[in-house]
């Protein structure tokens, strides 16, 4: 029988394509042996192999979360872990098979690199279909490809940062990840290169009961600059997947990188992600976090401040409607003294939906003259929906500055009166007071993306009013 994906009004990215895989390992078992077939299937190095069977055992003896949402509702025997869709990795778009092409086509992916990007690598279930980076990057020496390439043509420089921020032993969302980790994003800007336009990678998810758990390793270098957007989808189906990916970045002295994720996930998809970032002196890392999608949401990044004068930013939106829980913040983790760090959190939530702001800021002992600001905004748009704010502050030096500040409230009716009287029905009105809610964080994208971000607020919001 074919599987037809549920057809939904609030989620234009649903539809689904019969691919059908090349390779497929982990169908409802995860053990010793689908770890092996993952690392045969991808002619790994047996260093690899070694780093997933250990985090496979580590995995095996880590307990879940008790704080945060309730993932026991996960069936982790019942996932496929690994699905391969194509043979090799294609360099132009005709190279792509038809119906993973025109997938990518609907979602707007090679029209986004001819007009606004520098390069792109394209994901489709576990394994890169797509990269490609313009000449005028790739003849100054700026590594953009799938992480599963990068394993084997840059091994040294792989190997040295690979698992270092995120190690198989933090949770097990990551003991997870690393046993069957496949594809992601690997990157590399040699010292003082600028990559102006930015770089893109889009995910998609296909298959139903699907684990997707690419990694991403970025590695920026002295007196760097690069701006990276990630994208991803998945069909809307009755059965459950999970992303679990992990992401690590290391932004070398004076370097500047921008990590922005707009993730627009079914309302059938656990997003469980680990991301991390190092930042060392005078290096700046900034976050732009968009979470628009999936039935639970657990994703914190962290940025660890480690060289004197580092700057830490993270700009977050995440909606949540009925049926979805948002667990989200940040976390600004202050090592070496003239650090600083923002946090600016945005929420929305409608429909008996439920978002949270868990943050975690700390001073260490060598932090003195640092600062870090935080501020948790949310919108109620009725009295089913609930918004908790869970802020962790350590301490350790007394010359530093810490502001925290936290706000709920409903749409105001005096703003919804005053832009009736101009002549707006009460849904453009609310979705005015809505795009100027969030423009703090939007206003950070680049232009097209900043667009599009506001086009699928106004879309997921549709119904809410009126």
């Amino acid at each position: 029988m074919t599987e037809v994906p549920i057809t939904s009004n609030h989620y234009e990215f649903g539809f689904h394509d019969k691919v059908q895989s090349v390779a497929e390992f982990g169908h409802n078992q995860l053990d010793e042996s689908v770890v092996c077939q993952i690392s045969h299937e991808k002619q790994e190095p047996e260093w690899m192999l070694n780093f997933r069977l250990s985090a496979l055992k580590t995995y095996k003896e880590k307990k879940h979360p008790t704080w945060g949402p309730d993932i026991s509702v996960i069936d982790f025997n019942d996932l496929t872990y690994y699905r391969k869709k194509t043979k090799n990795k294609a360099r132009t778009w005709e190279d792509v098979p038809d119906q993973i092409k025109e997938t990518f086509k609907r979602l707007g992916v090679p029209q986004a690199e001819q007009k606004v990007l520098a390069g792109v690598v394209a994901q489709y279930e576990s394994e890169a279909v797509y990269h490609n980076i313009k000449n005028l990057y790739g003849d100054q020496g700026v590594v953009f490809i799938d992480c599963d390439t990068g394993l084997k043509e840059y091994p040294d420089l792989f190997k040295k940062y690979f698992g270092k921020l995120v190690p198989p032993t933090d949770s097990f969302q990551a003991a997870l990840n690393s046993a069957v980790w496949s594809g992601g994003t690997f990157i590399y800007v040699p010292e003082g290169v600028h990559v102006k336009i930015p770089l893109q990678t889009y995910f998609r998810m296909n298959d139903k009961k699907t684990g997707q758990f690419e990694r991403t390793l970025i590695i920026v270098d002295k007196g760097a600059y690069c701006e990276y957007i990630e994208g991803c989808t998945a069909p809307t189906y009755a059965e459950s997947s999970l992303h679990g990916a992990v992401v690590e970045i290391f932004v070398e002295e004076g370097a500047y990188f921008s990590y922005s994720t707009i993730q627009n996930w079914s309302d059938n998809v656990f997003n469980l992600v680990t991301e991390r970032a190092r930042v060392e002196k005078n290096g700046t890392m900034e976050w732009l976090d968009g979470n628009l999608g999936s039935q639970i949401t657990m994703k914190y990044p962290a940025t660890y401040l480690v060289g004197e004068g580092a700057k830490g930013t993270m700009m977050s939106i995440a909606l949540a409607k009925a049926n979805q829980k948002q667990d989200t913040g940040a976390k600004m983790i202050h090592l070496a003294p003239h650090t600083s760090s923002r946090i600016i959190s945005k929420s929305i939530v409608r429909e008996d939906g439920r978002c949270d702001y868990r943050g975690d800021v700390r001073f260490g002992r060598n932090s003195q003259y640092s600062k870090s600001h935080v501020e948790c905004d949310t919108i109620l748009m009725d009295p089913e929906s609930k918004s908790d704010t869970f802020p962790m502050n350590e301490i350790k030096n007394a010359h530093v500055e810490l502001e925290h500040e936290a706000k709920v409230s409903k749409i105001s009716e005096e703003q919804l009166y005053y832009l009736m009287s101009k002549g707006l029905s009460e849904k453009e009105a609310t979705e005015m007071i809505i795009m100027g809610f969030v423009q703090p964080v939007s206003k950070q994208l680049p232009l097209e993306y900043a667009v599009e971000l506001n086009r699928l607020i106004v879309f997921d919001m549709a119904g809410s009013v009126g």
